[in-house]
Protein backbone atom coordinates (compact mmCIF):
# COMPACT_ATOMS: atom_id res chain seq x y z
CA UNK A 1 0.00 0.00 0.00
CA UNK A 2 3.21 2.23 0.76
CA UNK A 3 4.01 1.93 -2.94
CA UNK A 4 1.01 3.21 -4.39
CA UNK A 5 0.27 5.83 -2.03
CA UNK A 6 3.57 7.35 -2.53
CA UNK A 7 2.51 9.98 -5.57
CA UNK A 8 0.10 11.22 -2.68
CA UNK A 9 2.71 11.70 0.06
CA UNK A 10 5.67 12.48 -1.41
CA UNK A 11 3.88 15.49 -3.39
CA UNK A 12 3.48 16.80 0.22
CA UNK A 13 6.32 15.92 1.74
CA UNK A 14 8.28 18.00 -0.88
CA UNK A 15 6.86 21.22 0.48
CA UNK A 16 8.59 22.94 2.97
CA UNK A 17 5.62 23.36 5.45
CA UNK A 18 4.99 19.76 5.89
CA UNK A 19 7.01 18.36 9.40
CA UNK A 20 6.12 14.53 9.20
CA UNK A 21 4.11 11.93 7.48
CA UNK A 22 3.06 8.59 9.31
CA UNK A 23 1.08 5.63 7.83
CA UNK A 24 -0.88 3.77 10.01
CA UNK A 25 -2.60 0.33 8.88
CA UNK A 26 -5.50 -1.26 10.27
CA UNK A 27 -5.21 -3.86 13.00
CA UNK A 28 -7.71 -6.88 12.77
CA UNK A 29 -8.00 -6.72 16.72
CA UNK A 30 -7.97 -2.91 16.71
CA UNK A 31 -9.62 -1.37 13.40
CA UNK A 32 -11.54 1.15 15.36
CA UNK A 33 -7.75 2.99 15.72
CA UNK A 34 -8.10 3.51 11.79
CA UNK A 35 -12.14 4.19 12.29
CA UNK A 36 -12.71 1.27 10.00
CA UNK A 37 -10.27 2.29 7.13
CA UNK A 38 -7.63 0.13 5.74
CA UNK A 39 -5.11 2.94 5.68
CA UNK A 40 -4.37 6.34 7.47
CA UNK A 41 -2.28 8.69 6.14
CA UNK A 42 -1.33 11.66 9.09
CA UNK A 43 0.67 14.56 7.14
CA UNK A 44 1.32 17.38 9.88
CA UNK A 45 1.72 20.74 8.45
CA UNK A 46 3.43 23.87 10.45
CA UNK A 47 0.52 26.09 9.49
CA UNK A 48 -2.23 25.47 7.12
CA UNK A 49 -5.75 27.51 6.61
CA UNK A 50 -7.72 24.75 7.98
CA UNK A 51 -6.19 22.91 11.18
CA UNK A 52 -7.34 19.48 9.83
CA UNK A 53 -8.57 18.75 6.32
CA UNK A 54 -9.94 15.40 5.38
CA UNK A 55 -9.43 13.21 2.01
CA UNK A 56 -10.72 9.90 1.22
CA UNK A 57 -9.14 7.28 -1.32
CA UNK A 58 -10.27 3.88 -2.87
CA UNK A 59 -7.76 1.25 -4.39
CA UNK A 60 -9.01 -2.05 -5.01
CA UNK A 61 -11.81 -2.15 -2.46
CA UNK A 62 -9.22 -0.40 0.14
CA UNK A 63 -10.26 2.54 1.86
CA UNK A 64 -7.98 4.89 2.87
CA UNK A 65 -8.06 8.03 4.87
CA UNK A 66 -5.59 10.94 4.52
CA UNK A 67 -5.24 13.82 7.44
CA UNK A 68 -3.37 16.77 7.52
CA UNK A 69 -3.26 18.46 10.52
CA UNK A 70 -1.43 21.37 12.17
CA UNK A 71 1.26 21.18 14.86
CA UNK A 72 -0.92 23.29 16.98
CA UNK A 73 -4.02 21.26 16.88
CA UNK A 74 -2.33 18.25 17.54
CA UNK A 75 -0.37 19.15 20.56
CA UNK A 76 -3.99 20.51 21.49
CA UNK A 77 -5.29 16.48 20.57
CA UNK A 78 -2.09 15.67 22.78
CA UNK A 79 -2.60 17.73 25.70
CA UNK A 80 -6.29 17.34 26.51
CA UNK A 81 -6.39 14.16 24.86
CA UNK A 82 -9.81 14.58 22.47
CA UNK A 83 -8.43 12.23 19.67
CA UNK A 84 -6.84 9.36 21.48
CA UNK A 85 -6.10 7.13 18.07
CA UNK A 86 -3.75 10.17 17.39
CA UNK A 87 -1.22 8.24 20.36
CA UNK A 88 -0.99 5.03 18.67
CA UNK A 89 -0.84 6.57 14.91
CA UNK A 90 2.41 8.36 16.59
CA UNK A 91 4.05 5.31 18.47
CA UNK A 92 2.74 2.29 16.47
CA UNK A 93 2.70 4.12 12.71
CA UNK A 94 5.41 4.22 10.10
CA UNK A 95 7.28 7.26 9.40
CA UNK A 96 7.40 7.72 5.98
CA UNK A 97 9.20 11.20 6.11
CA UNK A 98 10.12 13.53 8.92
CA UNK A 99 11.77 16.62 8.48
CA UNK A 100 14.38 17.33 10.67
CA UNK A 101 13.64 14.44 13.13
CA UNK A 102 10.25 16.26 14.39
CA UNK A 103 8.30 12.68 14.29
CA UNK A 104 11.38 11.53 16.59
CA UNK A 105 11.79 14.23 18.72
CA UNK A 106 8.15 14.35 19.53
CA UNK A 107 7.69 10.50 20.25
CA UNK A 108 10.88 10.77 22.69
CA UNK A 109 8.69 14.38 24.50
CA UNK A 110 5.66 11.38 24.89
CA UNK A 111 7.56 8.55 26.11
CA UNK A 112 9.47 11.58 28.00
CA UNK A 113 6.06 13.24 29.04
CA UNK A 114 7.68 15.82 31.01
CA UNK A 115 6.00 16.77 34.40
CA UNK A 116 4.89 20.20 33.53
CA UNK A 117 2.81 18.17 30.59
CA UNK A 118 1.62 15.75 33.23
CA UNK A 119 0.56 18.13 35.69
CA UNK A 120 -1.73 20.12 32.69
CA UNK A 121 -3.16 16.81 31.46
CA UNK A 122 -3.60 15.81 35.32
CA UNK A 123 -5.55 18.94 35.62
CA UNK A 124 -7.93 18.69 32.64
CA UNK A 125 -8.84 14.77 33.35
CA UNK A 126 -9.86 15.75 37.00
CA UNK A 127 -11.95 18.75 36.04
CA UNK A 128 -13.81 16.15 33.39
CA UNK A 129 -14.31 13.67 36.12
CA UNK A 130 -15.48 15.94 38.79
CA UNK A 131 -18.35 16.95 36.63
CA UNK A 132 -19.12 13.50 35.51
CA UNK A 133 -18.91 12.46 39.24
CA UNK A 134 -21.45 15.26 40.10
CA UNK A 135 -24.03 14.98 37.33
CA UNK A 136 -23.97 10.97 37.99
CA UNK A 137 -24.03 11.58 41.67
CA UNK A 138 -27.37 14.24 41.19
CA UNK A 139 -29.08 12.12 38.45
CA UNK A 140 -28.62 9.08 41.50
CA UNK A 141 -30.52 10.71 43.91
CA UNK A 142 -33.13 11.41 41.54
CA UNK A 143 -33.27 8.20 40.36
CA UNK A 144 -32.76 8.05 37.11
CA UNK A 145 -30.52 5.06 37.53
CA UNK A 146 -29.78 4.65 33.65
CA UNK A 147 -28.67 8.34 33.70
CA UNK A 148 -25.99 7.88 36.76
CA UNK A 149 -24.35 4.68 35.48
CA UNK A 150 -23.28 5.74 32.13
CA UNK A 151 -22.28 9.07 33.92
CA UNK A 152 -19.88 6.94 36.20
CA UNK A 153 -19.02 5.15 33.53
CA UNK A 154 -17.49 8.34 31.89
CA UNK A 155 -15.66 9.03 35.34
CA UNK A 156 -14.31 5.75 35.26
CA UNK A 157 -13.01 6.04 32.21
CA UNK A 158 -11.52 9.65 33.19
CA UNK A 159 -9.75 7.84 36.77
CA UNK A 160 -8.22 5.08 34.46
CA UNK A 161 -6.70 8.06 32.09
CA UNK A 162 -5.73 10.06 35.71
CA UNK A 163 -3.69 6.60 36.56
CA UNK A 164 -1.90 6.39 33.47
CA UNK A 165 -0.48 9.80 33.41
CA UNK A 166 0.26 9.47 36.85
CA UNK A 167 2.65 6.78 35.61
CA UNK A 168 4.44 8.93 33.54
CA UNK A 169 2.11 7.60 30.42
CA UNK A 170 0.07 8.67 27.51
CA UNK A 171 -3.16 7.57 27.67
CA UNK A 172 -3.82 5.30 24.55
CA UNK A 173 -7.19 4.46 22.72
CA UNK A 174 -6.90 0.67 24.72
CA UNK A 175 -7.14 2.61 27.99
CA UNK A 176 -8.41 -0.42 30.59
CA UNK A 177 -5.36 -2.42 28.69
CA UNK A 178 -3.41 0.25 30.70
CA UNK A 179 -5.32 0.81 33.99
CA UNK A 180 -5.43 -3.10 34.36
CA UNK A 181 -1.66 -3.34 34.50
CA UNK A 182 -1.06 0.22 36.21
CA UNK A 183 -3.67 0.42 38.65
CA UNK A 184 -5.97 -3.00 39.23
CA UNK A 185 -7.91 -0.92 41.64
CA UNK A 186 -9.72 0.90 39.59
CA UNK A 187 -9.44 -1.84 37.00
CA UNK A 188 -11.75 -4.21 39.43
CA UNK A 189 -14.46 -1.19 40.07
CA UNK A 190 -14.83 -0.90 36.26
CA UNK A 191 -15.32 -4.36 36.38
CA UNK A 192 -18.07 -4.61 38.78
CA UNK A 193 -19.85 -1.66 37.52
CA UNK A 194 -20.61 -3.44 34.19
CA UNK A 195 -20.66 -6.92 34.94
CA UNK A 196 -21.78 -7.65 38.40
CA UNK A 197 -25.35 -9.21 38.54
CA UNK A 198 -25.78 -6.80 41.78
CA UNK A 199 -29.30 -4.40 41.21
CA UNK A 200 -28.08 -1.58 39.03
CA UNK A 201 -28.80 0.89 42.12
CA UNK A 202 -26.82 -1.09 44.49
CA UNK A 203 -23.79 -1.05 42.35
CA UNK A 204 -23.78 2.80 41.64
CA UNK A 205 -24.30 2.98 45.21
CA UNK A 206 -21.15 1.67 45.88
CA UNK A 207 -18.89 2.82 43.48
CA UNK A 208 -20.01 6.51 44.69
CA UNK A 209 -19.16 5.42 47.90
CA UNK A 210 -15.51 4.46 46.46
CA UNK A 211 -14.95 7.02 43.59
CA UNK A 212 -15.44 9.54 46.34
CA UNK A 213 -12.65 8.39 48.46
CA UNK A 214 -10.35 8.19 44.72
CA UNK A 215 -11.41 11.34 43.94
CA UNK A 216 -10.54 13.02 47.81
CA UNK A 217 -6.84 11.45 46.97
CA UNK A 218 -6.23 13.00 44.23
CA UNK A 219 -7.61 15.87 44.52
CA UNK A 220 -4.33 17.59 45.71
CA UNK A 221 -2.25 16.82 42.18
CA UNK A 222 -5.70 17.49 40.36
CA UNK A 223 -5.69 21.01 41.43
CA UNK A 224 -2.22 21.37 41.42
CA UNK A 225 -1.72 23.09 38.10
CA UNK A 226 -5.11 25.42 38.29
CA UNK A 227 -3.97 26.52 41.49
CA UNK A 228 -0.30 27.09 40.27
CA UNK A 229 -1.60 29.52 37.32
CA UNK A 230 -3.62 31.37 39.54
CA UNK A 231 -1.08 32.50 42.22
CA UNK A 232 0.51 34.37 39.87
CA UNK A 233 -1.75 37.17 40.25
CA UNK A 234 -3.73 38.03 43.81
CA UNK A 235 -7.30 37.71 42.42
CA UNK A 236 -9.31 36.61 39.40
CA UNK A 237 -12.65 36.92 37.77
CA UNK A 238 -14.03 34.22 35.93
CA UNK A 239 -13.95 35.55 32.70
CA UNK A 240 -10.01 36.14 33.06
CA UNK A 241 -9.53 32.14 34.03
CA UNK A 242 -11.26 31.11 31.22
CA UNK A 243 -9.11 33.38 29.13
CA UNK A 244 -5.93 32.16 30.39
CA UNK A 245 -4.40 30.15 27.84
CA UNK A 246 -3.37 27.22 29.80
CA UNK A 247 -6.50 27.39 31.44
CA UNK A 248 -8.75 27.85 28.14
CA UNK A 249 -8.24 23.76 27.64
CA UNK A 250 -10.73 23.39 30.52
CA UNK A 251 -13.14 24.42 28.67
CA UNK A 252 -16.48 24.21 29.50
CA UNK A 253 -15.38 22.20 32.65
CA UNK A 254 -13.65 25.07 34.18
CA UNK A 255 -16.76 26.59 36.24
CA UNK A 256 -17.98 23.31 38.00
CA UNK A 257 -14.03 22.74 38.94
CA UNK A 258 -13.47 25.95 40.47
CA UNK A 259 -16.87 25.61 42.37
CA UNK A 260 -15.46 22.22 43.42
CA UNK A 261 -12.14 23.76 44.24
CA UNK A 262 -14.01 26.77 47.07
CA UNK A 263 -16.55 23.92 48.23
CA UNK A 264 -12.92 22.06 48.99
CA UNK A 265 -10.93 25.42 50.82
CA UNK A 266 -8.90 25.36 47.63
CA UNK A 267 -10.07 28.08 46.09
CA UNK A 268 -11.58 31.21 48.31
CA UNK A 269 -14.00 33.83 47.05
CA UNK A 270 -13.33 37.54 46.99
CA UNK A 271 -15.98 40.06 47.09
CA UNK A 272 -15.98 42.92 45.48
CA UNK A 273 -17.88 45.75 45.18
CA UNK A 274 -19.66 46.42 41.74
CA UNK A 275 -21.66 49.51 40.51
CA UNK A 276 -24.83 48.50 43.22
CA UNK A 277 -23.00 48.37 47.16
CA UNK A 278 -25.90 45.41 47.01
CA UNK A 279 -24.08 43.62 44.68
CA UNK A 280 -20.52 41.95 44.96
CA UNK A 281 -18.36 40.63 41.76
CA UNK A 282 -17.06 37.35 42.72
CA UNK A 283 -13.63 37.38 42.34
CA UNK A 284 -11.55 34.18 42.97
CA UNK A 285 -8.12 33.76 44.86
CA UNK A 286 -5.80 30.89 45.90
CA UNK A 287 -6.03 29.90 49.56
CA UNK A 288 -2.41 29.71 50.45
CA UNK A 289 -3.10 28.26 53.95
CA UNK A 290 -4.71 24.98 52.54
CA UNK A 291 -1.75 24.16 49.82
CA UNK A 292 1.45 22.95 49.49
CA UNK A 293 3.00 23.00 46.33
CA UNK A 294 5.88 20.89 45.96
Amino acid sequence: MEQILRPIYQERASQSNTLGVILMEKREEQSNVTDTFDTVLLIIVKEADQPVYTKHYLYEGNKVALHTVTEKLLRKWLLIGSNKKVVDWIFFGRVLFDRNEFLHKLKIELQEFPFSGRKIKTGIQFSKLIRRYLEGKEYFDKGSYLDAYNHVVDSLHHLGRLSIIDSGLYPEVTVWAQVKKIEPAIYKLYEELVMSSEPIEKRLELLFLASEFLIHSRTHDGAQHILEVMQTKESWTIQELHDHHELVNYSVDLEVFVEYLVGKGYILIDPVVAKSEMIFHRHYKVNKESIEFE
